[in-house]
Parts: C-alpha cells; sequence; structure tokens
C-alpha cells in the first residue's frame, strides 16, 4: 500500500485494525479493475481509505469505490453505548453526523476522485441499485435486521468471481455480536459463495454461483 495514504488511514477514526485494512487493500486491488467496490458502513472513512488506495494505484474509470451510510451512526456508536464518540454529535440537532469527518479524511488523503459517498440508509439505496460490483464489503449496522439487509440487498449485485467480504465476523460470542458471523454463515450455506481467506475478524468469500442481478439465499 503506498506509504502516503498508509499513513492516513493510520490516523483516521475508526475500528478497522492496520492488518486487516491491508487484506481490504490487496482484495480491492485485485478487483477493482473489474467493476467498482462499494462499502457498507462508512463511519469516517478509514477503511474507506484502504479501499481507494487499491482504487487509486488501478487507475481507470472503472476504478471506484462507493460507500453507503446514513452518517447517524450505527447502534453501537449512540450516546450511552461502547463506541460513542460525542466529538462527533451535532449540538444543535442532537444527533450523530460522521459526514464532515468523512469528508476531510478522504480529501486529506486526496481521495475524492476515487471514493464517492452515497448518503442514505442501506435498504434505500439497494433497492435501486442495478450496476455489477466486483467487491462487496459489508460493514454496516451490527443488528441482525440490519446486516441480514445488508446482505440480502446487496450481495445480489456481485458479479461472477466477485467478492465478499464481511468484518467482525466472530465464531466465538465472547469475542463479538452475532449477526455478522450469521450472515457469513448464510452466505456460505446458500451455496453461491466460498471462503478464499480469513484475517482477524475479516471473511472474504468469492460468487460460485450465479451472477450479477441473481438472487442469493
Amino acid at each position: 500500500m503506498p506509504a502516503d495514504l498508509l499513513e492516513h488511514a493510520r490516523a483516521a477514526k475508526g475500528f478497522m485494525p492496520h492488518d486487516e485494512g491491508l487484506a481490504l487493500f490487496r482484495h480491492a486491488s485485485a478487483s477493482v479493475g473489474l467493476g467498482p467496490v462499494l462499502e457498507v458502513g462508512t463511519y469516517c472513512g478509514k477503511s474507506a481509505i484502504y479501499l481507494g488506495a487499491a482504487a487509486r494505484e488501478a487507475g481507470g474509470p472503472q476504478a471506484v469505490v462507493f460507500t453507503v451510510d446514513h452518517h447517524r451512526g450505527s447502534e453501537e456508536n449512540q450516546a450511552g453505548w461502547e463506541h460513542h464518540d460525542a466529538t462527533l454529535v451535532d449540538v444543535e440537532l442532537g444527533l450523530m453526523d460522521t459526514m464532515p469527518v468523512f469528508r476531510r479524511t478522504i480529501a486529506l488523503a486526496g481521495l475524492e476522485d476515487q471514493v464517492v459517498a452515497v448518503v442514505g440508509r442501506s435498504t434505500t439505496v439497494s433497492a435501486h441499485w442495478r450496476t455489477p460490483l466486483s467487491m462487496l464489503f459489508i460493514d454496516g449496522g451490527h443488528a441482525e435486521v440490519h446486516a441480514q439487509n445488508d446482505y440480502t440487498g446487496w450481495a445480489p449485485w456481485l458479479m461472477s468471481d466477485g467478492l465478499l467480504v464481511i468484518h467482525d465476523v466472530f465464531p466465538d460470542p465472547a469475542n463479538g455480536g452475532r449477526p455478522p458471523y450469521d450472515v457469513y454463515l448464510r452466505a456460505l450455506a446458500s451455496g453461491d459463495f466460498e471462503e478464499v481467506d480469513v484475517v482477524g475478524s475479516l471473511r472474504v468469500l468469492r460468487r460460485t454461483g450465479g451472477d450479477a442481478g441473481d438472487a442469493v439465499s
């Protein structure tokens, strides 16, 4: 990964461990030339730097990362929860707003041409999405309903041999919440995906059944 973007990735606010971020970069580098990469769950843009670095290295019009988020924070980001950051609250509205920090993060990294913010709820945006994806990174809300909806809404748009990457997959419930692990098991049980890499809590699966636009189980 380029040294300048490595520095920005390390400095950015977020929860992506560095080894897992480098795995994102590596897999995105092998995918982004075939079609856009899409991330569900932007937060402040840390993981988008790893993905955007791959797009910058690849170059060309196909090398784009879309990152989808309503920027009001997931359940665990709200006041009173473990991962709440009071500096991200819009004082006037009393609501989380990660968008300004994300925009500054991506601008400072020089990735505004490669990383495109899509602001809205995942279910709303996915219902209107029709572009084949070379890689899908699911790291949105970790409640069961949100994790399952992210898979249901976005996985069908992976092209054949495209990569499905799921974050915070913990087989042992003592280490983290179950919904991402449940999505991982669902994808494997569908018969449409096979696992190709494991780095920390990151699981990387390749689509082996169907093509973009085909439903997944």
